[in-house]
């Protein structure tokens, strides 16, 4: 009978980690080389900060910030509509015998930075780490 890892408390595999970051780090440079034929993605500069893919490595989700910020609402949107083009030049970088779903979400990794530096500006935190 074969083991199945529980979903419950465990992390991504490793082979999950290694592929969600062959994906950031080619979608990168497909968005920064200008690969993809709209006008309205290759005016922004876009970070890709992470990209998660599920156990079956059949759907990719990749974590995206404008650089500067500006944009947020539309980036996503952008994203989306060019994701057949995105996964057809991401994919000739893989090894997979299946391309990826692409799905985007914004980052919001920075927001939580700053909302944790507020946190520990205040004086009755400041107090108690002290202490």
């Amino acid at each position: 009978m074969a083991k199945h890892r529980s979903s419950e408390g465990s992390g991504p595999s490793q082979r999950q980690l290694r592929v969600g970051e062959l994906i950031r780090r080619t979608l990168s440079d497909v968005l920064m080389r200008g690969d993809v034929h709209d006008p309205d993605l290759t005016r922004m500069s876009i970070t890709v900060g992470e990209v998660t893919v599920s156990p079956d490595l059949k759907i990719a989700t990749a974590y995206v910030l404008p650089l500067g910020g500006r944009g947020q609402e539309d980036v996503v949107q952008i994203l989306a509509r060019n994701k057949t083009e995105l996964r057809r030049l991401v994919s000739k970088n893989l090894t997979l015998k299946f391309a990826p779903d692409l799905r985007f979400r914004l980052d919001e990794t920075f927001d939580r930075l700053d909302e944790t530096r507020r946190l520990f500006s205040q004086d009755n935190v400041r107090r108690d780490l002290e202490e």
